[in-house]
């Protein structure tokens, strides 16, 4: 052997695991990690991989070990450290060696880093990796931003460990620096929609209409086998079914009800305001996450403001299709950031590419994923995914469902953000006329902003200013 093709430092549970892709791909791998002594039982477990993995406690024999050009995969912490990182490692490489990000990272900082490689002949990828532990070790979905020279080092092997679907592998070149990590983002963006709208129907089920959660959970398995289907439904109706072993109550029960988030939804939202697009949905859910670990308010807005919440009576049917509406509505604000972002920042992203390697490997696979890209592939009326046909046609047989659980859930005090947000996002863009025009004579009688007139160019001013 005269190298490893490629080095993954950092042996934390993401890069553990995308090593022993690698290596059971037949691909040596070089590895390494900050803190040495988590190198050597890393090599006891990986069993018979362990010929394929080559071992090295300091950076610069870690770097000297691999194949050149070099290519080497950092799965350590997005931020400073990966700053850090590079100001050790650059002085160990030559023009032509493609370092990879593999955490989520801001794409700005992507996009910084790679102009600052590129200006000493070396190359910066920012790759997004989605599916977790099991789709790191087992077939990930892989969203490639950099150069052609990178992609042109980096193919062979991605496409070798991605996920699969139907034998397409999910990975894709989506466009230079921070392109990937951009598109991750925003993966992560719909997949907090998703998670809140499932949320948000669960809720309807346990509180409105009083069911236990194990059938609660058998319902969402019924849906799984349909239109539904999802790696989020399935996990869904899983862990409904489980029983806590110290107190025998339904294991949901017994975990708090305040969710954590790393910050890639609030990112997707401050760019989405950036881009001039509002991801409402995505907001919605990001907002819930919040309200939601402020328990000693909500305990006071019970005993102060009443919490009683009517029962519901919602046919199983109609929550099916309103889930249905609001996961294709949530993934048509994802995609438009998307668009948007590609004019911005001149990348070209290919949405019904982007589609296609969600559809395995990553945390929002679904079925919904096939209509999306064939959607994208016929181009879309105004690039817009809810005027193509086949999306426009699932929205006008699911929304009048929507509306009948939004109304019933409003009438009965329950919350429903993202499920509520969608709906309206929905009615916006099917009016010609808004209302728009009476904020803009507001801004021109306050501030003389001015306005844009019916029928004629220019700035004009209302007859409030003589």
């Amino acid at each position: 052997m005269t190298g490893a093709r490629i080095g993954v430092y950092g042996l934390g549970t993401m890069g553990r695991a995308l090593a022993l892709n690698i290596a059971e791909h037949g691909i040596d791998v070089a590895v390494s990690n900050r803190e040495p002594e988590w190198i050597t039982p890393f090599m006891a477990g990986a069993g018979d991989l362990a010929a394929r993995l080559h071992p090295a406690e300091a950076l610069d024999a870690f770097v000297a070990s691999l194949e050149r050009p070099r290519v080497i995969l950092f799965m350590i912490p997005s931020g400073e450290a990966m700053d850090e990182m590079l100001g050790a490692v650059t002085p160990l490489l030559a023009p032509g060696d493609t370092v990879i990000d593999g955490g989520n990272a801001d794409f700005h900082d992507t996009r910084r880093r790679a102009a600052d490689l590129a200006a000493r002949d070396l190359h910066f990828v920012g790759l997004g990796v989605s599916g977790g532990e099991a789709g790191a070790r087992h077939g990930p979905s892989l969203m490639v931003g950099g150069s052609d020279h990178s992609w042109q080092q980096l193919c062979a092997i991605l496409t070798a460990i991605a996920a699969r679907h139907e034998g397409v592998p999910c990975v894709a070149h989506l466009g230079s620096d921070g392109a990937g990590h951009f598109v991750k983002t925003v993966h992560n963006g719909i997949e907090y929609a998703d998670m809140q709208i499932i949320a948000e129907i669960y809720g309807l089920l346990r509180k409105g209409a009083a069911l236990p959660p194990a059938e609660v959970g058998a319902l969402f398995a019924r849906w799984n086998a349909g239109p539904l289907q999802s790696y989020l439904v399935e996990i869904t109706a899983e862990l409904l079914g489980y029983l806590d072993s110290e107190t025998g109550q339904p294991m949901i029960d017994v975990i708090a009800d305040a969710a954590g988030q790393k910050g890639t939804g609030r990112w997707t939202v401050v760019e989405a305001l950036r881009l001039g697009q509002s991801a409402s949905m995505i907001e919605a859910a990001v907002g819930a996450r919040a309200w939601s670990s402020e328990k000693p308010a909500r305990q006071a807005g019970e005993a102060r403001l009443g919490g009683a919440l009517g029962a519901l009576d919602l046919p199983d049917d109609a929550l099916a299709k309103a889930f249905l509406a609001a996961r294709l509505l949530a993934h048509a604000q994802g995609f438009r950031v998307l668009a948007s972002a590609s004019i911005a920042y001149g990348w070209q992203l290919d949405l019904a590419a982007i589609a296609r390697i969600w559809r395995a490997g990553c945390i929002i696979r679904s079925a919904l994923l096939d209509e999306i890209a064939d959607a994208f592939d016929e181009g879309p009326p105004e690039g817009q995914l809810i005027l193509a046909p086949g999306p426009a046609q699932t929205l006008a047989r699911t929304v009048p469902a929507l509306r009948e659980v939004v109304g019933a859930a409003i009438r009965g005090g329950h919350p429903v953000p993202a499920l509520s947000a969608g709906l309206a996002w929905y009615d916006t863009m099917r009016r010609a006329q808004g209302s728009a025009n009476l904020i803009q004579a507001q801004r021109d009688m306050f501030g003389r902003h001015g306005f844009a007139r019916v029928g004629r160019s220019g700035v004009h001013h209302g007859p409030w200013w003589g």
